[in-house]
C-alpha cells in the first residue's frame, strides 16, 4: 500500500539518537552511528521524531510501505518495557524493602564462569614493579557521577567518558583505550537507584563539555546509562559529538 512514512537522510544523520526516544512505537534505531528504519510496519507515519530530530534529517514521504502493524508494536513496547523495568530495579528482581537483588534471570544477576586460560603471574610484587607498567589515566576525583560537584573546575573544557562500574573490571585496557585523556565519570544505572540525567544536565548547562564517550556493558540494565545521556543532551539543549561503546562480559568491544 501507499502511505506516508519518515525518510531518514543519513548525510544529514549525525547520530544523536534523540528520534530513538521520540518514537513511541519503536521504528527507529541507531545501526552504525547513524539513525535507521527498523520497520515500515512499526512506523505509524505520524512523524512524532521530526520535531526532535536537531539536524532536520527525518521528513515524512509517501511511498510503497508495508501497512502499519499495531500488534507488532505493541509485542516490541512489551519488551522495551521489560528491559526498562529491569534496568530501573523491577519488583520481580527486588523484594520491597532489600536492596539485595535476587536470583530471578535478570541479565545482569545470572551468575556464569569465563572461561579464561590460566596465566603466570606478570609481576611478582605489584609496588616495586608499579614505575615498569602504564601509569593510571584518571585525570580527577572523585570520579563517581553521584559524586562529582556540577561546579567541579575539572568539567571545563574536558571530553567525558561516562562508564558503567562493571567495563573497569571487563575490559582490560579500560586505561589506555578510554581514559586517557578524558574526565572519567562511572556509576551503575542499576545499584545506585538516582537519576543521572539531572546531573548530567546540570553539568551540560554550566561547562563546555567537548564530547561524551558512553561505556556500557552488553547487559539490559546498562541502558539506562545511555538514556541518561541523550535525556540530558536533550533537556540542556547542548548537542555535541558524542559514541556509545559496549562491552560484553567476555571484555570485547561488540558495538
Amino acid at each position: 500500500m501507499k502511505r506516508k512514512i519518515v525518510k531518514i537522510d543519513e548525510e544529514k544523520c549525525d547520530g544523536c539518537g534523540l528520534c530513538i526516544d521520540a518514537c513511541h512505537e519503536g521504528a527507529l534505531r541507531l545501526v552504525d552511528g547513524k539513525a535507521r528504519l527498523v520497520s515500515d510496519s512499526y512506523c505509524d507515519g505520524l512523524g512524532d521524531c521530526l520535531p526532535e530530530c536537531p539536524m532536520g534529517a527525518i521528513t515524512l514521504e509517501e511511498r510503497e510501505a508495508a501497512p502499519f502493524d499495531e500488534e507488532a508494536v505493541k509485542k516490541l513496547q512489551a519488551l522495551r518495557e521489560k528491559s526498562q523495568q529491569e534496568t530501573a530495579g523491577d519488583p520481580c528482581c527486588m523484594e520491597e524493602g532489600e536492596e539485595e537483588f535476587l536470583s530471578c534471570g535478570c541479565a545482569a544477576t545470572q551468575a556464569r564462569i569465563l572461561q579464561k586460560e590460566d596465566l603466570p603471574q606478570k609481576v611478582a610484587d605489584p609496588f616495586q614493579a608499579a614505575e615498569k607498567r602504564g601509569g593510571s589515566q584518571l585525570r580527577q576525583w572523585p570520579c563517581q557521577i553521584k559524586l562529582v560537584p556540577v561546579n567541579a573546575p575539572f568539567l571545563s573544557n574536558a571530553h567525558l567518558l561516562i562508564a558503567a562500574d562493571c567495563t573497569a573490571f571487563a575490559y582490560a585496557n579500560l586505561h589506555d583505550d578510554f581514559m586517557r585523556n578524558k574526565i572519567t565519570l562511572v556509576g551503575c544505572p542499576k545499584l545506585d537507584n538516582v537519576d543521572y540525567a539531572e546531573k548530567l544536565t546540570a553539568i551540560l548547562k554550566t561547562h563546555e563539555i567537548k564530547s561524551i564517550t558512553v561505556l556500557k556493558m552488553e547487559v539490559p540494565c546498562c541502558e539506562g546509562l545511555l538514556r541518561f545521556v541523550k535525556k540530558a543532551m536533550l533537556d540542556s539543549g547542548v548537542m555535541i559529538p558524542w559514541q556509545v561503546v559496549t562491552i560484553n562480559t567476555r571484555g570485547e568491544i561488540v558495538e
